[in-house]
């Protein structure tokens, strides 16, 4: 059997677990992962039936309580960003599979925790946190991904004969694609146009099944590194009045909010993996020798190594600094405008820094390997594929540099 979690040369470190940005329940939350997530050995030869197994794994370990609030079987009373990005830094040292099966859970269900009603939350949230429900969050077209307004999937509805004016059913026609958990979820959170004339603002959500007739997922995505993906198609795909997820015409607020909690955990993700792999190096430089002594001793190594660890921890601050900005937000409540514009800022800045410098030192971590590096099995090789996804998905790096820019251009 290919066990594609190998042990760590060493544990993550825990320093940064003191600086002011973390409180007790981060702490414990972290320091309580450690330990679970370096004794998991998963086969990952099949990421959709690792990713089915880390699920159960997440679920049975309470992790997964972290994707939702307290009042649906989760561990702290609303979703919070840096219990998010401890989570996913920790499991995406150990296994970038294992990140991606628990970021999934939060994101995926994340529109219903912000938006769905208490029929919505109890029928699916529990299932989330026990790791019971598999989720997935469909966004992105063919033709649309950062462009959301180009959006082509439709909702119609049938003659509007609910209280209040609303559709009694929805028909959903149309295509979503790189859909991570496609085929895999047992439901999804669905954007489509629901009135094709008003840009971003005619687009609503709605919670599809994954067994509603007229849905297919069977179309499975292959990339260059293990994760589930798949492109769903809408063919007549029956909803009732109870699927719209929040406000009708609701929609794109709605997929920003969502993104908004999660896009500091995708920073946190490549923060994992980019400290797994200066770990990596500092191993292999310690017991690698050549010309009479290790590769530790050169000092080109050691100028290399210290540029990793710089941008190991410059990444970490922006990416805690994301993180505590936005639960500061949420907990008093604030929402003047400068204040949403600073924490999506802060947040576009730790998803670009985290995931470029993480390229880059997962690249230079495959340099000092020399030719092991680049050997199907190393570590270093399956960071080296694992990182690439993450400067596009959730905001493209090009996308995060629109957004400072523009904030720094405002008076």
């Amino acid at each position: 059997m290919h066990v594609a979690t190998p042990p760590a040369p060493c544990p993550p470190p825990t320093a940064h677990l003191a600086l002011p940005f973390f409180d007790a329940a981060h702490r414990t939350l972290a320091l309580g992962l450690l330990p679970w997530a370096a004794a998991q050995q998963v086969d990952e030869t099949d990421d959709r039936a690792a990713c089915r197994d880390w699920v159960r794994r997440l679920g049975a370990g309470g992790w997964l309580r972290y994707c939702v609030p307290a009042a649906h079987g989760g561990a702290l009373p609303a979703l919070d960003s840096r219990a998010l990005v401890l989570l996913r830094e920790t499991l995406a040292y150990h296994s970038p599979l294992a990140d991606f099966a628990c970021a999934m859970q939060g994101l995926g269900s994340g529109a219903i925790t912000l938006a769905g009603n208490l029929a919505q939350q109890a029928r699916y949230l529990p299932g989330v946190a026990s790791g019971r429900l598999i989720a997935a969050f469909a966004l992105s077209e063919p033709e649309a991904g950062s462009d959301v307004a180009a959006m082509q999937t439709m909702a119609s509805s049938a003659e509007e004969t609910n209280p209040g004016g609303h559709p009694d059913s929805y028909s959903l026609t149309g295509s979503k694609t790189w859909i991570s958990n496609g085929g895999l979820a047992d439901f999804y959170c669905v954007f489509a146009k629901t009135d094709p004339t008003a840009g971003t603002r005619g687009i609503s959500a709605f919670i599809v099944d994954a067994d509603t007739p007229g849905l297919d997922a069977t179309q499975h995505l292959h990339v260059m590194a293990p994760h589930p993906l798949a492109t769903l198609r809408f063919a007549d795909c029956r909803l009732p009045a109870s699927a719209l997820l929040g406000p009708l015409h609701g929609g794109f607020k709605l997929a920003l909010r969502t993104l908004d909690i999660f896009r500091a955990s995708v920073a946190a993700a490549a923060l994992g993996m980019a400290r797994r792999a200066l770990a990596e190096a500092v191993q292999h430089a310690r017991q690698r020798r050549m010309f009479g002594q290790t590769l530790a001793d050169f000092q080109l190594t050691q100028a290399r190594l210290g540029e990793m660890a710089a941008l190991v921890d410059s990444a970490a601050l922006l990416t805690y600094r994301a993180a505590w900005l936005r639960d500061e937000g949420e907990k008093h409540q604030r929402s003047v405008a400068a204040e949403l514009r600073d924490r999506s800022v802060a947040a576009a800045m730790a998803k670009m820094t985290a995931t470029e410098n993480a390229q880059r030192v997962i690249d230079m971590a495959l340099q000092l390997h020399g030719g092991r590096g680049v050997e199907r099995g190393s570590k270093v090789e399956a960071l080296y594929r694992d990182i690439r996804a993450l400067r596009i998905y959730e905001g493209a790096t090009e996308v995060q540099q629109l957004i400072i820019g523009k904030a720094v251009l405002q008076p």
